[in-house]
């Protein structure tokens, strides 16, 4: 891991992923997660403020110089978090583990997504449901095209981002049921700002 990825690019995250837009969904959605709950993606733990003082929380990502600002945000609000080094793509967790998942942000990164989705489907109870709010790419086919073409710059400097995936998509083609769903532009550059949020549910 070089430099840039070990100093700036959690900045950049940070900054980016905190903006009064984003904070706004994620308290939309993130308290309504109750008993045990799998944080998918926690990054610098930014979700962690609104959750339920109930919740039993897992949370997992693999990038290390994000996580150690997420285990600052659990000791600083007295949470008792399992936070786990790992990628959505093989969780640690039995069948039916969990009673609800929180994906916020997370897809556009996760190598394979597909497969990160079907561990999800797999470790939520029937019933559960996933919280999820992406960004990915626009209905508007000049920003799209624009979206294309700067990908593969973009996941260079942005971590691996892509700036092209359709995340209801790739949720309901996991075998989750889309029970609520919306899609908005958000302020920002059109090529990262186009996002969809809902909940959806194991069947």
């Amino acid at each position: 891991m070089g430099w840039y990825a070990r100093h700036i690019l959690p900045r950049l995250i940070e900054g980016g992923c905190s903006q009064p837009p984003l904070m706004r969904l994620r308290e939309q959605y993130v308290p309504r997660a109750r008993g045990r709950v799998l944080e998918v993606g926690v990054g610098t733990g930014l979700n962690l403020r609104y959750y339920d003082g109930d919740v039993e929380l897992t949370a997992l990502d693999p990038a290390a110089e994000l996580t150690a600002k997420a285990r600052e945000r659990a000791a600083s609000r007295g949470m008792n978090v399992e936070l786990l080094g790992v990628s959505g793509e093989m969780i640690p967790a039995d069948d039916a583990r969990f009673d609800a998942l929180v994906c916020t942000w997370t897809l556009c990164t996760i190598p394979d997504p597909a497969r990160a989705l079907a561990e999800m489907h797999r470790v939520v109870r029937p019933g559960g449901a996933l919280y999820f709010i992406e960004h990915g790419l626009s209905p508007e086919a000049g920003v799209a095209r624009w979206q294309h073409r700067i990908e593969p710059l973009w996941k260079r400097i942005a971590g691996g981002c892509h700036l092209s995936r359709e995340a209801d998509k790739l949720i309901a083609a996991a075998g989750f049921e889309i029970s609520e769903r919306m899609a908005e532009q958000l302020p920002g550059p059109k090529i990262a700002t186009w996002v969809t949020h809902g909940v959806a549910l194991r069947a």
